[in-house]
């Protein structure tokens, strides 16, 4: 799929979601710090164009699957920033009333079928959410976010080879950063990519660099295109850089010297920005739109302080299920 550069708001609205990816994680990662959040948060600075370039492929009726690193793969699919920061600071106001946090956002009717703190548990996800949509008879894809470290799970292979045998409308997209938490892919992986393996299936895979909004979004369209034709699924890897360590506050000392430099220099924002003015776009506008955008944050911090906790008679609402309940869905 051709993108046609003369669409200007198509290219300024790629922006404007990687940058509030990033500012919202900056935000969360200085809330963290501060203590207002409980538990540990995982940053996805660095990884926004792999994220928007391919949620962009996607129908508001197209479901994801998210990770342990999932807030960026919300906002790319719609979810708010106001509720997503509630929902991190354990407010009622937030997508899950405050009950999920931040490794375990959910929004259905957005499509956002959960982000996960299990290594690899969204995949098998995904292909059941694909597995009822073939059964109903939609079109509806699903697209599974996962990182290299899932990829060499158990279920990621078992469900490639389910979702291959029955054609399940899937695409699965890994974020290759490199890092397992702190183990190098290199000394685990004896493939020079994570693609390569869609080969054993039957499957298309493709590697890209995901540091390119552009080229994530083509690539991630043909997959979609593809998978709702009724082809069954396809394996995209985007390589890209985790700017961050593993948590937020991880030093990160694992990685090699000159780490950090070398991902500044396929740093996404900068990189698209950079584009889009060579393109002609007007540095005044991508400058509204930063302004704009931290303005949102702003708002969205007050939003999450001045929300209330839920109340402790809420503590096991949603937790069990009784005959009662039962009897209402049946």
């Amino acid at each position: 799929m051709t993108i046609k550069r003369s669409d200007k708001e198509f290219l300024l609205t790629l922006y404007e979601k990687m940058v509030r990816i990033r500012k919202f994680e900056e935000k969360a990662a200085d809330c963290f710090i501060k203590g207002k959040l409980a538990g540990n948060i995982h940053l996805c600075i660095g990884q926004e164009a792999a994220i928007v370039g391919a949620c962009s492929a996607l129908r508001k009726s197209d479901f994801i699957t998210s990770t342990h690193r999932g807030h960026g793969h919300c906002i790319g699919k719609g979810a708010k920033t106001d509720k997503m920061l509630a929902e991190l600071f354990g407010k009622k106001t937030g997508y899950c009333n405050g009950k999920g946090g931040s490794m375990h956002v959910v929004d259905v009717e957005l499509g956002i079928l959960g982000a996960n703190g299990i290594v690899g548990g969204g995949i098998p996800l995904a292909a059941g959410s694909a597995l009822a949509s073939k059964i109903k008879g939609t079109d509806e894809v699903t697209l599974c976010f996962f990182g290299d470290g899932a990829s060499n799970t158990g279920i990621f292979h078992e469900t490639l080879n389910m979702s291959a045998a029955w054609k399940l409308p899937v695409v699965f997209l890994c974020e290759n950063n490199g890092y397992a938490v702190s183990t190098s892919i290199e000394r685990v992986t004896n493939t020079d990519c994570i693609a390569v393996r869609a080969g054993a299936y039957g499957i298309p895979g493709k590697t890209i660099d995901g540091n390119d909004v552009l080229k994530v979004y083509e690539e991630a369209s043909k997959a979609v295109n593809y998978t709702r034709d009724g082809n069954g699924p396809t394996l995209l890897e985007c390589r890209v850089y985790r700017h961050e360590g593993h948590y937020c506050g991880d030093p990160a000392t694992y990685r090699p010297a000159g780490y950090l430099e070398e991902a500044m220099k396929h740093e996404p924002i900068a990189a698209y920005r950079k584009k889009l003015l060579k393109m002609g776009v007007d540095e005044a506008e991508l400058d509204a739109i930063d302004e704009a955008i931290a303005q949102e944050l702003h708002d969205a911090y007050n939003y999450a302080e001045a929300s209330d906790y839920p109340e402790r008679s809420e503590a096991i609402t949603d937790v069990y299920f009784s005959d009662n309940e039962r009897s209402v869905y049946s």
